[in-house]
């Protein structure tokens, strides 16, 4: 009786210690994410007028989106293999710190054009930079979103991805607002490629940060069997809900990216945003704003009500958004119609499409299934780009002008793209069943008691595993 007392206090304790080291593990999360967000988003929102300020064009940025998108995730299959001899926190850790030294050389570009070095060459060193800065961030993908699915409890994470994102969301405010700051002074100077060099050089630096804490991060026991592996062939085979789900996702970012890389050119270019920097960067993230208040909402909507739903929801919204730009004409106008939507999107879409992977895929399986999911995200998103820049590039018409019929074409994409493959979908746990009348109140004078971002590359997870940047 004596041995099986102390072996049942030894399993109480270590039960305890687990438990302790995963609310500590959780903190730390918060903090690593939010610096990697300021860093990220400060340095990701400033890609595009960076590659218009050396000669870029709708093609270079494109090309942007698109290669980033398709090659990233093609390393995610030897990410998700380096989880059977390497663990979780060294992976993250090693390709975090590549992602940190890849900002530097960005931050030398606007220097070599303003001494006219290298110029025509420079938009394409951009596109060869981040691409290997996005193909970093790719390798950390399989371990980061394993590592998180063995921290966070079922029925608590869209509790906790919610704090999560808003926290990180508060983050690259402060560092949009940051970045748009000394954009403005430096280019009011006439010194703005000096600008450029401080920012991308912050970026580097909050990458570090975000490093040092995931170091300090606890990592449950995890090592991959290599038992476990299955081919792409054989997942895209078996077809089932979850590989369903995965083809949606494909088609999806295809319909999202025809026009998603070029709202923010739009707005540089045919609405005036290139003269103020400070401007374009105030108005870009009000989307994330829109995102921290509904997120909140969207946790607590997919505890509840599923995230099939949810993800409903976050498609008829971003097929709402692209729409809305045509009509825009006044920084007000686009903070209240499409960044407005597309901030409820992406608070919907962040939540429901990382509970539903967790959700459909095993634990043993999780990392490679999102390689794969991702191979087909970065498939499309490659698609979409090209045929978006390709349009804005080549049509002309006589009635509006190419970025508008690029719009109409994306808003078709999209609500097409929903409704051939979200009723072919299950929800994979059990829920409420939400009413049509909606019990939940919304008062628009207290907006705040019932809560208690579209202009960057695509993405979902985390900062640095694709990021959850926000889809236009």
């Amino acid at each position: 009786m004596q041995k099986e007392e102390k072996h049942n206090i030894h399993s109480t304790v270590r039960i305890l210690d687990e438990e302790v080291k995963r609310k500590k593990a959780f903190k730390i999360s918060i903090k690593e994410g939010s610096a990697m967000s300021f860093g990220s988003d400060l340095g990701n929102s400033l890609i595009t007028p960076l590659a218009t300020e050396i000669g870029g064009n709708s093609i270079h940025i494109g090309l942007i989106s698109a290669l980033s998108g398709l090659f990233s995730p093609l390393v995610q299959i030897k990410g998700d293999r380096l989880m059977e001899s390497m663990s979780r926190k060294k992976i993250v850790a090693r390709f975090i710190l590549l992602q940190a030294i890849m900002w530097l050389p960005i931050a030398l570009l606007g220097l070599l054009y303003s001494k006219n070095i290298l110029t025509d060459s420079l938009p394409w060193l951009l596109i060869a930079f981040y691409t290997v800065l996005a193909i970093a961030g790719s390798f950390t993908a399989p371990s980061w979103f394993s590592w998180l699915g063995d921290l966070v409890n079922e029925k608590e994470r869209g509790k906790f991805f919610a704090k999560r994102n808003v926290y990180i969301g508060i983050s690259g405010i402060i560092g949009l607002l940051f970045g748009g700051f000394i954009l403005k002074y430096f280019k009011a100077n006439n010194s703005i490629f000096m600008g450029f060099l401080i920012l991308f050089s912050t970026s580097f630096l909050f990458t570090i940060i975000a490093n040092y804490y995931i170091k300090r991060q606890y990592e449950p026991k995890f090592k991959l069997d290599k038992k476990s592996y299955f081919s792409f062939f054989s997942f895209i085979k078996r077809f089932d809900n979850y590989g369903k789900f995965s083809v949606y996702q494909s088609f999806f970012n295809l319909a999202i990216m025809i026009a998603s890389p070029f709202f923010a050119l739009y707005m540089l270019e045919n609405l005036g945003f290139k003269n103020n920097y400070m401007l374009y960067m105030i108005v870009s993230l009000t989307s994330t704003f829109f995102y921290l208040l509904f997120t909140p909402l969207a946790g607590k909507f997919s505890d509840k009500y599923g995230n099939l739903k949810l993800l409903w929801i976050s498609n008829i919204f971003f097929a709402i958004t692209p729409l809305l730009w045509i009509f825009v004409k006044s920084p007000l106008q686009i903070i209240f119609l499409p960044q407005l939507s597309a901030g409820i999107a992406n608070a919907a879409l962040a939540i429901a499409i990382t509970n539903y992977t967790y959700g459909s895929a095993s634990k043993e399986h999780r990392g490679l299934c999102m390689a794969y999911t991702n191979i087909l995200i970065g498939v499309g998103a490659f698609f979409g780009s090209i045929i978006g820049g390709f349009l804005i590039r080549n049509i002309t018409l006589n009635a509006f002008n190419s970025f508008i019929f690029v719009f109409i074409i994306a808003a078709i994409a999209r609500i097409l793209v929903a409704l051939v493959f979200l009723p072919r979908l299950k929800e994979v746990k059990r829920v409420s069943k939400l009413r049509l009348h909606f019990p939940i109140h919304l008062s628009l004078t207290r907006p705040f008691r019932f809560l208690h971002l579209e202009h960057s590359i695509l993405g979902f997870l985390h900062p640095k595993a694709a990021k959850i940047k926000f889809i236009p």
